[in-house]
């Protein structure tokens, strides 16, 4: 990511553009995308007005009431959007290095948005033994601010993993039938 925050003028920037290509339909206020993306509001309000003066974001509202979205006449949308979309990847290291406190984990399968499979119903699959949520939950959340876009994810206790996969388990077979990468597989699959 740091060579193309280089270019892009800095990793906030290109958070930001990431949260918006990514969610081209939807408007956010300042402070939900500071939340998100685990920015400072004056950095964020800083990203926002440039962007807008820009015209790639277009404001509703003003003053705590604003809300910004892409602007879809934009004259170089499609341009950004395949690029943001081709060189948005989070490496395999940093997502096992993220979720290595969550317990003895066992098991990490990525597919959906990381295989580019968008019907995939889940795109992180974590088992193993001694999980703690919450710490998955902030590991997810630090990728999505990576990523610019919410990452679906299902964890599981080893045992009911095994019980899952030999019941056919609709979720289990939607990743492991379809596209997928397996970061860590302790159990042999």
């Amino acid at each position: 990511m740091k060579p193309l925050a280089k270019v892009l003028g800095s990793a906030a920037r290109l958070k930001t553009l990431r949260l918006f290509i990514f969610n081209q339909t939807r408007s956010f206020a300042p402070a939900e995308i500071a939340l998100r993306l685990k920015l400072s509001r004056g950095v964020v309000h800083q990203e926002l007005s440039e962007l807008s003066e820009g015209r790639f974001l277009k404001k509703k509202g003003a003053g705590a009431s604003a809300r910004y979205q892409v602007n879809p006449r934009y004259e170089h949308l499609p341009a950004f959007d395949t690029f943001i979309r081709d060189t948005t990847s989070v490496r395999p290291q940093h997502i096992v290095k993220a979720l290595k406190h969550a317990g003895t984990v066992r098991l990490i399968a990525l597919s959906g948005l990381f295989t580019s499979v968008l019907e995939a119903q889940i795109d992180l699959l974590v088992v193993g033994d001694h999980l703690e949520e919450r710490t998955i939950a902030s590991a997810v959340r630090s990728l999505e601010a990576e990523l610019g876009r919410e990452i679906r994810y299902a964890s599981f206790a080893t045992a009911d993993f095994r019980y899952r996969l030999g019941a056919y388990d609709r979720l289990l077979r939607d990743v492991f039938d379809y596209p997928h990468r397996l970061l860590i597989d302790k159990i042999g699959l």
